[in-house]
């Protein structure tokens, strides 16, 4: 398979700005992600990882258990064939509704921004 890699070079503010843009859909990317089927942590990090959206263990879990506590997931913990148990984490119904109502604010969000570089001069 051949992934095309755009090398930019990013200033400091560049970086933390896209960064932030990251963590602010993460939960998007997650239900996403998880409309397919259960997962592990692991299956997460390297979905999000193959498509460029750099995140590491450490800032998933926080968020998979809020998105757990907010009832938007669930999770089942199943014998691993080396190490300890593993938990692997559904969507709820009531994730599937969040994951409708993101799909929709993102869709308006991404329009929204692309519109600007449509804009008459003010």
């Amino acid at each position: 398979m051949f992934h095309e890699y755009h090398c930019t070079i990013m200033t400091k503010e560049t970086a933390a700005s896209t960064a932030q843009m990251r963590k602010g859909v993460l939960e998007l990317c997650i239900l996403r992600v998880l409309e397919h089927g259960e997962a592990y942590t692991s299956d997460i990090v390297a979905a999000l990882q193959a498509v460029d959206l750099l995140v590491v263990e450490g800032t998933v879990y926080p968020l998979l258990t809020r998105m757990k506590n907010a009832e938007t997931l669930t999770y089942r913990w199943a014998e691993s064939p080396s190490g300890p148990p593993r938990k692997y984490y559904s969507m709820t119904p009531k994730g599937e509704k969040v994951l409708n109502d993101l799909e929709g604010a993102w869709d308006q969000f991404v329009d929204s921004v692309n519109s600007l570089s449509n804009a008459t001069k003010i």
